[in-house]
């Protein structure tokens, strides 16, 4: 029989596995497969990032914060890169640099136990808990999808369709 701290950690990391996974990966991919790789890296002035920028810098974050940070492996994100990039990088290969990269906050989240929520590490700078590190990372992903998002639907003057099949009106 599961404790109560164990139970809560499961249900956690589901739901993180949800937003992320089911929803924000699925999501960018989405978008990614309506733009053309001109439209992946287009930049409206210099002070906005491209959609490529903004997978490569998701990219990077989930690699320090997760990988890094909650797994304790070596960090070796160079942050400032992931916005320097022009492009074009391959659709096909970010979207597979995205997919290994699940594969292993995927593995990390199946080891992660209450403990490690609870301890704190070293990321980018801050003092973070495994649990402040995971909040983290799925707000800060789904955040950015919502910018790959909008700029998708101001060049494709679509609707994503994230909801179809869903009643947004029930109560």
């Amino acid at each position: 029989m599961q404790n109560s701290a164990t139970g809560l950690t499961t249900a956690f990391i589901n739901e993180i596995k949800r937003r992320l996974f089911t929803e924000s990966v699925f999501r960018l991919k989405k978008c990614v497969n309506e733009l053309s790789e001109e439209q992946i890296w287009y930049r409206p002035n210099n002070s906005s990032n491209s959609v490529g920028n903004l997978i490569l810098h998701l990219e990077g974050n989930v690699r320090q914060w997760v990988v890094a940070g909650l797994g304790k492996n070596e960090d070796v994100r160079e942050r400032q890169k992931e916005f320097d990039e022009k492009g074009p990088v391959p659709v096909e290969k970010m979207l597979a640099d995205m997919d290994k990269l699940m594969e292993e906050v995927n593995q990390i989240l199946n080891k992660t136990s209450t403990t490690d929520l609870l301890e704190v590490r070293n990321v980018q700078g801050f003092q973070e808990s495994g649990l402040s590190i995971l909040v983290h990372i799925t707000e800060h992903f789904s955040y950015h999808v919502g910018q790959i998002t909008y700029i998708t639907k101001m060049l494709k003057d679509k609707d994503m369709g994230y909801y179809d099949g869903h009643d947004l009106e029930a109560k």
